[in-house]
């Protein structure tokens, strides 16, 4: 429903938001951000494809300053033909429809470039433009009400129609647009098998992934295990301190914000150790941490996680521990209402990276036993939602722990045994129980089963197992590491086993 304005020169309060005054709130200037509309803009002008994300939020009559539509309907323009939308752009396509001179000039053009939006932020304050907007009809559709009930012969009846087909048509409106609940995370189905369902790595590789793009990471274990130490090395490597953490590859990021929940204290002495006065300048612009307990509770604000994220401009973010934002683990409710705040992160293109702990191990448990998802704390709607499950095994400040992966994202890592230097606050994989070492240290190869064998430390092996080392020496074929010499079958189940052994041009590699 398009609103009908006169033009009208800027004065303070438009930099106002939700000025009123007079009655229930409802006189004074209508509810508007210009500051926002100006940094959408500026946003448009310095990146072009911010055009494409705004205008899924946008319409040009949600702009409450009229030479803002202008320039908006200026840049959709310009956008359509796939030409620049830069001020310089703007002001010849402006000067040729006649409006420059409306709208403020070339030198106005110039200023809202000045005020862009911090990259990929355009969408966050185009939605402030757009409630501001959508408050405005409301606002409109009550005055409209309150006019026809004070009119001479006024009939209630048809004041409620009318009332009500006023509602409707807002209501669909609303709707229809990119930003309508029923809508926000819509895509139509050639997209979603094409796009949305595409992942990469972004701490592994495509044969080993701990972490997936669109997809969280959950490291779970015990106390003391080296949880966040691990994390933090992933931290620092995603923010370019690093290339890869356990010999896995990290993509890099562009910001990360840390919910520093649990014990921010002590968090911070262990990122310490991991860093140096040359990594300052990386740490303030590229590391955002918020210490303490979380604003809100998630289930009463499921788009917390989100706008902290957006509001701070980060594309990673981190949640140390689980258990500090969600006041009840066991709580299937409050669970569910955490996986739908971790959904809307990861629509918005944020990765999530979480931090929690295992069940606690009652008498009757066994000595020996290997972690499964039932072990992770809470309920299971945690670890449904979760896209990996990376699993820390030892006791309380052992240098040496084993890593399972519980959750597959796309290809299986580990086990992995790995040692922590807690002084430098490093990790790294036991050389020694490296499928690559162990194949070029044994003379006459090795069969799926001794891999397992060595690899598990136990004799009796279930088929996971086996077909984990079985992976791990296809895997090394593969990539030109090793061959695979057939076995030969014998009657009565004998026969032998195929058996691999280090290729002779990397017998000398380094793993």
């Amino acid at each position: 429903m398009a609103q009908s304005r006169a033009p009208r020169q800027e004065n303070p309060s438009d930099h106002q938001t939700d000025e009123a005054a007079g009655p229930f709130g409802i006189g004074g200037e209508p509810p508007h951000a210009v500051d926002a509309e100006r940094a959408v803009l500026g946003a448009c002008m310095f990146k072009t494809s911010e055009v494409d994300e705004v205008r899924g939020i946008l319409d040009a009559a949600d702009f409450y300053r009229p030479a803002h539509e202008t320039v908006w309907r200026s840049l959709l323009a310009l956008r359509s033909t796939d030409a620049p939308t830069d001020p310089i752009a703007l002001t010849e396509h402006l000067d040729g429809t006649g409006d420059l001179r409306r709208i403020g000039g070339a030198s106005y053009l110039h200023q809202l470039a000045g005020v862009a939006a911090p990259t990929g932020s355009a969408a966050y304050y185009a939605s402030i433009v757009r409630r501001k907007a959508d408050l405005r009809r409301l606002r409109e559709t009550g005055f409209r009400l309150v006019q026809r009930a004070v009119e001479p012969g006024a009939d209630p009846d048809e004041i409620r129609s009318a009332a009500e087909a006023d509602v409707r048509a807002e209501r669909e409106r609303a709707l229809a647009s990119g930003t309508g609940r029923l809508s926000r995370y819509l895509v139509n189905g050639w997209d979603f098998v094409t796009k949305a369902a595409e992942t990469h790595p972004i701490w592994g590789t495509q044969a080993q992934t701990a972490w997936a793009s669109g997809e969280s990471l959950m490291i779970v274990g015990p106390p003391g295990v080296g949880k966040t130490t691990l994390a933090h090395q992933v931290v620092l490597a995603r923010i370019g301190l690093a290339d890869s953490v356990l010999g896995m590859p990290v993509v890099p990021g562009k910001r990360v914000l840390y919910l520093a929940i649990d014990r921010p204290t002590q968090i911070a002495r262990t990122l310490a150790r991991g860093i140096s006065d040359e990594h300052e300048a990386a740490l303030r612009e590229r590391l955002a941490v918020w210490q303490g307990p979380l604003p809100a509770a998630l289930d009463k604000e499921p788009d917390l996680l989100a706008d902290l994220a957006a509001a701070h401009q980060a594309d990673t973010l981190v949640i140390d521990s689980l258990k500090d934002a969600v006041s009840t683990m066991v709580d299937d409710a409050l669970a569910v209402a955490y996986n739908n705040a971790r959904g809307r992160v990861l629509q918005n293109g944020v990765e999530v990276l979480e931090l929690h702990h295992q069940r606690k191990s009652g008498a009757e448990a066994p000595k020996v036993q290997r972690p499964a998802l039932d072990q992770v704390y809470g309920s299971t709607w945690l670890t449904s939602g979760a896209g990996s499950v990376l699993f820390i095994s030892g006791k309380p400040g052992d240098l040496a722990v084993t890593i399972h992966h519980l959750k597959l994202a796309t290809g299986e890592v580990g086990p992995l045994q790995v040692i922590h230097d807690h002084e430098h606050g490093t990790s790294t994989v036991d050389p020694t129980l490296d499928p690559v070492t162990l194949l070029r240290a044994a003379a006459n190869g090795l069969t799926v089963r001794e891999l397992a064998e060595v690899l598990c430390g136990e004799p009796e092996l279930g088929r996971a197992d086996i077909e984990k080392a079985r992976r791990h020496l296809d895997r090394l074929v593969k990539a030109g590491l090793a061959t695979k010499a057939e076995g030969a079958a014998g009657g009565n189940g004998g026969g032998q086993q195929a058996r691999y052994r280090a290729s002779a041009r990397h017998i000398g590699a380094v793993s």
